[in-house]
């Protein structure tokens, strides 16, 4: 069922036997000294994995995954934590934790739930419901602005749908709802709800996010599969259904075709194929790479490209946004907080997203009696605490803690643990948010493949961007497309998933030069002008 552990060791040996990689310069004149594949798929999370299984199904073989961790899953990451009754430790997520949207009778069916249930992955359904709510002086009864909350999305939902039916310009978030009449302003109580119900799926605030996208793909998932959360706490972790996908076309963790713990610092790409430069110097030669870094490696430059990649590309690149989501694990000899209560929504006096959900997984159902609990925080507030250290982000939770319980000695802290996603090289963030001024022909050209590279992971998926099934979808749709053109398709774009994609270069604007003018504020002169400076 699976490749036997989640955590790997192999060494990679990048180059065929008794060869040398040349170096970069050149490649062009003795790429034979390169390790040579039909593809190679650059990463081994959803998206990588996604692709080498649909290639494989296509009875294309001749593949390399390269990954620079030592496991299967990408940032469906999980750590031991504390210890359980027995002295053996839990396991814990520190990255995807949810399977979102799962499916209805008669409708589909997310494929996250569908491999969720085929590896029997221990999960339970998030009751939002069961939540109480604090501030600063305890415990403090404000569940009546969730349903105005509520009542205001769903006029929001509206009009974000006439938005992008009507082809009407984008907004913010931050607008939107203030059109819909919600408007938190300095009301903490509304600004942790407004938090919880927003910040926390897309790890930026309603005034980054935009309105007709943000709406339209938290809808997309909700609506089409299912409304319902599940939580996976299974104790061999959550990627247990990556690695055990993975076992359906690969021999064992030491297949010759998956190179682990291997690191990718150069990509040299054009219309006849792509050279993979690996850091210890050895390099892979490939008829088509499939590049599923995180959009925040793409971002930071992790990895060179040459030549350099194309301005639309590197324009929807900056664009997009990558955001960060940090879960803050803490263990205590007792569960001092209600052990049938799911969350805890906490609103700071003066900071908005201030260690505002805390959720238990000592309630039944989870990791019962676990005397676990741990805090979300996410955008700027990930990048503070992912900065300081741990015993400075402690004391910052116990404080929160003890503001919450006023009327409890909280206990000493027994295990204590948060990742640093802005900080991984390989990652730099969680997943990805759409942005205002983002359109869809822009979100295309961030997909789209450049020559023989490709792109593919959560953050390339218009539809289900930030979710696993994203990154699920849009492997396979690179696979397929690879697929048309390796076995020599007569008509490759004969459909949407064959063939090279479409890109948009370049992307104008809806105002024409002719509307710059006295009427509309924009004297014609001071157009010339400036025209004539540039």
């Amino acid at each position: 069922m699976r490749l036997l552990a989640a955590q790997y060791l192999l060494v990679a040996i990048a180059c065929l036997p008794g060869s040398s990689c040349a170096p970069a310069s050149d490649q062009a004149k003795s790429s034979s000294n390169c390790r040579r594949t039909q593809v190679a798929i650059l990463g081994a999370g959803v998206a990588g994995i996604t692709a080498a299984q649909t290639l494989s199904n296509a009875s294309i073989t001749d593949f390399l995954i390269i990954d620079r961790n030592d496991y299967i899953g990408g940032r469906v990451k999980h750590t031991t934590f504390g210890n359980n009754h027995q002295g053996s430790p839990y396991v814990v997520e520190l990255g995807a934790n949810w399977i979102q949207g799962l499916g209805s009778a008669g409708g589909p069916e997310n494929p996250i739930w569908t491999m969720g249930k085929k590896y029997g992955l221990n999960n339970t359904s998030s009751n939002y419901d069961s939540i109480l709510t604090y501030d600063e002086t305890g415990e403090k009864n404000y569940t009546h602005l969730l349903d105005e909350w509520a009542d205001k999305y769903e006029v929001a939902e509206d009009n974000a749908g006439r938005i992008l039916s009507e082809n009407l310009q984008d907004t913010n978030a931050r607008a939107g709802f203030s059109l819909a009449g919600w408007k938190p302003r300095k009301n903490m109580h509304a600004q942790a709800v407004e938090w919880w119900s927003w910040d926390w799926e897309t790890a930026y605030p309603p005034e980054a996010s935009s309105f007709e996208f943000g709406i339209a793909g938290s809808n997309l998932t909700f609506n089409q599969f299912s409304d319902q959360n599940n939580f996976v706490w299974d104790q061999r972790g959550f990627n247990t259904f990556v690695i055990g996908e993975a076992s359906t076309f690969l021999s064992s963790t030491h297949d010759p075709r998956l190179l682990l713990d291997t690191v990718v610092r150069g990509v040299n790409y054009s219309d006849h194929g792509v050279t993979v430069e690996l850091e210890d110097g050895s390099c892979i030669e490939a008829d088509h790479a499939i590049c599923t870094f995180s959009l925040g490696v793409l971002q930071n430059e992790v990895v060179n490209f040459q030549p350099r990649l194309p301005l639309w590309k590197r324009e929807a690149i900056e664009l997009f946004q990558m955001g960060t989501y940090t879960k803050v694990f803490m263990q205590f000899n007792e569960t001092f907080w209600d052990p049938n209560t799911q969350y805890f929504l906490y609103a700071d006096p003066t900071t908005r997203g201030y260690y505002p959900v805390w959720q238990s997984l000592s309630t039944p159902g989870f990791l019962e009696g676990s005397n676990i609990i741990f805090a979300t925080v996410v955008g700027s507030e990930s990048y503070r605490i992912e900065q300081q250290s741990d015993q400075k982000t402690k004391d910052e939770c116990l404080a929160v803690l003890k503001a919450m319980f006023p009327n409890i000695t909280i206990p000493e802290v027994e295990a204590f643990t948060y990742p640093r996603w802005s900080q991984e090289e390989w990652a730099f963030g969680s997943y990805s948010n759409w942005p205002t001024g983002m359109t869809l022909e822009k979100h295309q050209n961030l997909r789209a493949n450049v020559n023989r590279l490709w792109f593919a992971g959560e953050a390339t998926s218009a539809e289900y961007f930030g979710f696993l099934h994203g990154a699920w979808f849009e492997g396979q749709n690179v696979a397929m497309r690879i697929t048309s053109l390796l076995k020599g398709d007569k008509n490759p774009n004969r459909n949407a998933t064959s063939g090279f994609m479409k890109h948009y270069d370049p992307l104008h604007g809806t105002t024409s030069i002719k509307e710059y003018n006295l009427e509309n504020g924009w004297p014609v002169s001071s157009f010339l002008d400036y025209a004539a400076n540039e």
